[in-house]
C-alpha cells in the first residue's frame, strides 16, 4: 500500500489524480490533499441546480465534476480530502462504514467524539464534518471524503444554493445539513498541515504495510494531461450531466417574466420566455446555445435582444 501527500493544492489535478490512480495503477492507495477553493459536484449532478455560479465566477472558484455520485461539497484550504483506492471482493466494494472507520478512529482517539450517521456522513455533535463518495471500477474502489477543519463556512455558504424546485431533472441531490469545522475541537493544531501530518502518521500506523511515495514523473504528466483533458473542460463538468429544466419567474419591464429552458448535453434545445413580445418571438435563436453566462450574452448580444446582463442571471 503506498501513502501520498500531495503538495500540489489544484482540485484539477487531484481529482485526476485520482481518477488515473483507480485506472491505471494496480497498488493500493492512502492520498491526503488540500485544494485550493472549489466546489465539487457529484458525477450525476446539475451545476446549475447545486451551485450559485454566479458567486463563484466572481470569485474565481472552479466548479468540477468528479468520477463519484452523492453531493455537492466546498473545497478550499481549511479542508483536508482524503481517499482510500483498495482492491476488493466483487459485490463488497461499496461500504462506507468500512472506510471512514479509519477516519473515525483517528478522531476518537483525538478526543472527538466523531460517529458515522446516514449514508455517509460523519458527525460530530450532530453537525457534519465529513461528506463522503465512492466509485467502483472492476475490482478496485475509490472511496474519498472531506474533513472541515478550518474551511470558511461564509464562503460556503455563499457557494452552494439552498434547495430549490426551479429546477426538474432525475440528477442526484445534495443533502443540506449544518456543518462545523473541526478546529473548534482540536486547538491543539495550529493549522490543517500540522493535522493532515497528524492524519497521515495516524494511517500509516493503521495500515503497517503502507509507506509513503511521491509520484513519479511520467505519472506527474500523465495525471496533468489528465486533469487538461477532463477535469478542466466545459464538455465533463457541465455537459456530462442528466438534463435538466429551469423554470422561473421574475420581474422585468414592470411585469411578471416567465422563462422555460430545457438543457440536454449542456446545450439549450427548449427556450420560452413569455413576458416581453420582442424576447419570446426571438428564443428560436438561443436554441443550440451551450447554457452558460457567457455564451448567452453573446448569443443575446448578436441578436440584438433586450435583455440586460443583470436578467442573464435568472437564466440559471
Amino acid at each position: 500500500m503506498l501513502a501520498i501527500n500531495s503538495t500540489v493544492h489544484d482540485p484539477c489535478f487531484n481529482l485526476a489524480t485520482e481518477d488515473w490512480l483507480l485506472h491505471k495503477s494496480t497498488e493500493n492507495y492512502i492520498i491526503l490533499s488540500v485544494n485550493d477553493p472549489s466546489v465539487v459536484i457529484g458525477k450525476h449532478q446539475v451545476i446549475y441546480k447545486e451551485v450559485d455560479t454566479h458567486y463563484t465566477t466572481q470569485n474565481n472558484i472552479p466548479v468540477i465534476r468528479r468520477i463519484s455520485g452523492g453531493g455537492t461539497v466546498f473545497h478550499d484550504r481549511g479542508n483536508l480530502n482524503f481517499a482510500f483506492i483498495f482492491k476488493s471482493l466483487s459485490g463488497k466494494q461499496v461500504d462506507f462504514r468500512l472506510y471512514t472507520k479509519p477516519v473515525i478512529e483517528f478522531l476518537n482517539e483525538l478526543g472527538v467524539n466523531a460517529i458515522f450517521e446516514g449514508k455517509s456522513d460523519i458527525r460530530v455533535d450532530g453537525r457534519k464534518i465529513s461528506g463522503n463518495a465512492e466509485h467502483v471500477f472492476r475490482e478496485m474502489v475509490l472511496h474519498h471524503g472531506t474533513l472541515l477543519f478550518s474551511s470558511s463556512l461564509d464562503d460556503m455558504r455563499l457557494a452552494l444554493k439552498r434547495e430549490s424546485d426551479q429546477y426538474t431533472t432525475h440528477a442526484v441531490d445534495s443533502n443540506r445539513t449544518s456543518v462545523m469545522n473541526l478546529n473548534l475541537k482540536l486547538p491543539r493544531f495550529n493549522n490543517i498541515e500540522s493535522f493532515t501530518d497528524s492524519m497521515l502518521s495516524y494511517l500509516l500506523e493503521y495500515f503497517p504495510e503502507a509507506h509513503k511515495v511521491d509520484l513519479s514523473d511520467e505519472e506527474l504528466s500523465a495525471i496533468s494531461k489528465l486533469a487538461d483533458s477532463k477535469y478542466r473542460t466545459w464538455e465533463w463538468n457541465y455537459a456530462y450531466g442528466p438534463p435538466y429544466t429551469l423554470k422561473r419567474s421574475f420581474e422585468f419591464g414592470g411585469k411578471i417574466a416567465r422563462i422555460k429552458i430545457h438543457v440536454k448535453d449542456g446545450i439549450i434545445d427548449e427556450f420560452s420566455f413569455d413576458g416581453s413580445e420582442e424576447i419570446s418571438a426571438s428564443c428560436e435563436k438561443l436554441i443550440g446555445c451551450r447554457h452558460i453566462h457567457e455564451d448567452l450574452k453573446k448569443k443575446i448580444t448578436k441578436a440584438s435582444l433586450p435583455v440586460p446582463d443583470e436578467m442573464i442571471n435568472n437564466f440559471f
